[in-house]
């Protein structure tokens, strides 16, 4: 499964964004350090499924399908905020960014209304700086790789000389841990220019620049500019649009996504996330405070920013930053079902490049160690297993091992 990672100073927003994700109950509140230990729960990518264009009824096993759209699970973690010198174990310490590590992408928050300061504490809206808070995490989480490199340089040393390694393998097995594939270690010492430096010349500032690049390759990030229903957001972020990009900057308002899943779970609302929109399901029934609720998230999100972002933070992150495509295995090819008549039973998220062989290896060893060949079921062609994959394939697998029956 996927995991995504949460991070960002106190008070941005963060656990309300992982609880408008999961739909967990996890602490809030308006004082430093509330999350103590990492919150991990499980969310959705969503995706437009292939039932609209086949015309059928699907039966999702390991997924969900709401008005055509398939939500697929990932594990999502609600990192505690960061300070200055968590890297060196200030505040909750460095164990918590070695989970950060952990994860495949991640989402940094910050607080677009600038409503905190430099310490993580709750300040007049517009006294804070998103961009500067922005700058104080990354500083952490790059002097925590930049650390670990330090820390590890003499085993580096060891694996070059001892096993007669190059640099790149030698990083690799020391980093290979923390989910940084070697392409991400030659990547970053072609673009430093390190490869040519004998290692032992390397200095402080060699480790931090190449620690830098790591941090990036291995762990593509979304800013997630979050409290965009305050009024003062909307100039900070278009400043950070300006800084990283309009690709890389999603206008978040995870409070009124938290509400409005809350409202739908309770069945006062109809609203699929991601959604342009919601409705209410009988107006006459509203309190004055739910009616001022909904006018509010209507006027303040909706009208101006088409959608909450948390949804759209997930599938950005997925679909975008990993470049993931979403291929549904089956077993007959005619009926696009499993062996129990389910019709699309699963949709698995593979990166670009994957082939049916790996799609195997993603459903069970046995149909990888028997794979004999791969169906298009749209089509009917046979596929060779070197077969590059593409979003919305429908696949079914020959195996000489059938693969093993759900519990």
């Amino acid at each position: 499964m996927l995991k995504v990672g949460i991070v960002g100073k106190t008070n941005t927003g963060k656990t309300t964004l992982f609880n408008a994700v999961t739909l967990l109950n996890a602490e809030i509140s308006n004082y430093p350090f509330t999350t103590k230990v990492p919150n991990i729960g499980v969310g959705y990518a969503k995706t437009a499924c292939v039932c609209r264009e086949l015309g059928v009824k699907d039966n999702p096993q390991n997924s969900a399908c709401i008005d055509g759209w398939r939500f697929i699970p990932i594990e999502v973690i609600d990192l505690p905020g960061l300070i200055k010198g968590a890297w060196e174990g200030a505040g909750l310490g460095n164990q918590f960014l070695s989970v950060a590590a952990q994860a495949d992408v991640l989402l940094h928050v910050v607080d677009a209304s600038g409503g905190i300061n430099s310490k993580g504490e709750i300040c007049e809206p517009g006294m804070g700086s998103p961009l500067a808070d922005y700058y104080d995490t990354e500083e952490e989480l790059i002097r925590w790789y930049m650390k670990n490199l330090m820390e590890n340089a003499d085993q580096v040393r060891r694996l070059m000389e001892g096993k007669n390694m190059g640099l790149a393998k030698a990083f690799f097995e020391i980093l290979a841990g923390i989910k940084v594939k070697e392409w991400h270690i030659k990547t970053a010492l072609e673009r430093t220019r390190l490869i040519g430096i004998p290692f032992e010349d390397w200095e402080d500032e060699d480790f931090k620049t190449f620690a830098t690049e790591i941090r990036y390759l291995s762990k593509p990030t979304l800013i997630v500019a979050n409290k965009m229903d305050m009024p003062v957001a909307e100039k900070n972020f278009k400043g950070l649009q300006e800084t990283f990009g309009e690709r890389f900057v999603v206008p978040c308002s995870a409070d009124v996504e938290l509400m409005l899943r809350r409202a739908e779970k309770a069945g006062t609302i109809s609203y699929v996330p991601g959604e342009e929109g919601f409705r209410v399901k009988d107006e006459s029934g509203l309190t004055p405070k739910q009616r001022w609720a909904i006018d509010y998230v209507r006027s303040r999100v909706f009208d101006k920013w088409l959608r909450t972002g948390v949804d759209q933070a997930i599938s950005a992150s997925v679909f975008k930053l990993l470049m993931m495509n979403v291929v549904y295995p089956v077993e007959d090819a005619k009926r696009y079902s499993d062996r129990k008549g389910n019709v699309l039973p699963d949709a698995f998220m593979l990166p670009q490049g994957s082939t049916p062989l790996d799609l195997a290896w993603a459903i069970h060893s046995d149909l990888a160690n028997g794979f004999i060949y791969a169906i298009d079921a749209t089509s009917g062609l046979r596929l060779p297993k070197d077969y590059l994959l593409h979003d919305r394939d429908i696949i079914s697998i020959a195996s000489t091992r059938r693969r093993p029956k759900k519990s």
